[in-house]
């Protein structure tokens, strides 16, 4: 059985291991515990991504353009800083990307979050969650690169301003990319680990002013570490669609 198991995930091996199991079979992933086959951070995962639909529903039945609700304003407040962030990096267009930006925000925000609440964890804490993101940023800006630039001209990108220097840019500017998903995932991964892990030593030594400090830092930090990979990425994609005069 799996260390620390949270009352959730408890729940979900108790009822929905044989699904679980089914579906990893699919994939032949090897199960070491068939009986516990779900973790932590799949779980939480789960909760913030059921937590973010029955918000964002929520928020669609009070849209009105003549009486926003705080929650509506909240959420434009939010679409407008993201948007504003994008053209500074370089984005020119950036509405038909914001969507893409917004959603990987309030996700990572919402999965960092979530370790604040008493018998949760943030599943950003685990290198998997920071790594699938990580990889969906890959794929998202390098399909943009291709489907703004065509196949060639974005390919060229990597061979550099002079076709004598090709040889020496290409590698450097695969190892680049290439590494980029790998930075994406420890930068995550690490803060939010070391964040919990010091809330969680503060809150066993003592219940009441510590504890507050500290997950008021946690907060900050789970914001800043949403808005920092958000920014990354619109970074990546800026730099894959950005054409040459």
């Amino acid at each position: 059985m799996q260390e620390h198991e949270l009352w959730l995930t408890a729940l979900f091996n108790r009822f929905l291991a044989g699904p679980a199991n089914s579906i990893l079979g699919l994939f032949r992933v090897k199960v070491e515990d068939p009986a516990h086959p779900w973790a932590n951070w799949m779980t939480m995962e789960l909760l913030v991504f059921l937590i973010a639909i029955v918000l964002f529903a929520v928020l669609r039945s009070q849209l009105s353009v003549d009486k926003p609700g705080k929650l509506q304003h909240i959420f434009e407040v939010i679409y407008e800083f993201l948007r504003n962030n994008a053209e500074e990096v370089g984005i020119h267009h950036p509405t038909k990307f914001v969507a893409y930006f917004g959603t990987l925000f309030i996700f990572i925000l919402f999965c960092n979050l979530i370790g604040v609440i008493p018998t949760f964890e943030s599943p950003t804490m685990v290198p998997y969650v920071p790594a699938g993101l990580a990889l969906a940023t890959f794929a998202y800006y390098n399909f943009q690169g291709f489907r703004e630039q065509g196949v060639f001209r974005y390919l060229a990108h990597f061979a550099g301003p002079m076709p004598a220097l090709a040889p020496v840019m290409v590698p450097i500017e695969l190892v680049s990319h290439m590494a980029r998903p790998l930075s994406l995932t420890i930068r995550l991964f690490a803060n939010m680990f070391a964040g919990e892990q010091v809330t969680m030593a503060f809150l066993k030594l003592t219940f009441l002013v510590a504890p507050a400090i500290f997950m008021g830092l946690h907060v900050f930090v789970a914001l800043l570490q949403a808005y920092v990979f958000t920014l990354l990425t619109m970074i990546y994609v800026s730099a894959a669609i950005e054409h040459e005069h």
